[in-house]
């Protein structure tokens, strides 16, 4: 079900991850302000709410895809 993730390269996905992640930079990184209203409970309006989800989504697919390269590797060493 998730093998489409496993053919994109980390270092594409960790690339897209930051850029977006921290865009724009100044003055400060989006996800860092909607992770901050989520927080504090005034994450409410339906643009700030798609903001986080655009900003996060890069890092959670780099969090899954290295977590599935670690545990495919774990599974390749058992299995040896």
């Amino acid at each position: 079900m998730l093998g489409w993730i496993d053919r994109i390269p980390i270092p594409t996905l960790a690339l897209v991850a930051l850029m977006l992640g921290l865009a724009p930079f100044v003055p400060e990184p989006h996800l860092w302000e909607k992770l901050k209203m989520l927080a504090a409970g005034t994450l409410s309006r339906p643009i700030d709410i798609f903001d986080l989800i655009m900003h996060a989504t890069p890092s959670l697919l780099l969090i899954t895809r290295l977590a599935r390269s670690r545990s495919q590797a774990k599974a390749t060493d058992n299995a040896s």
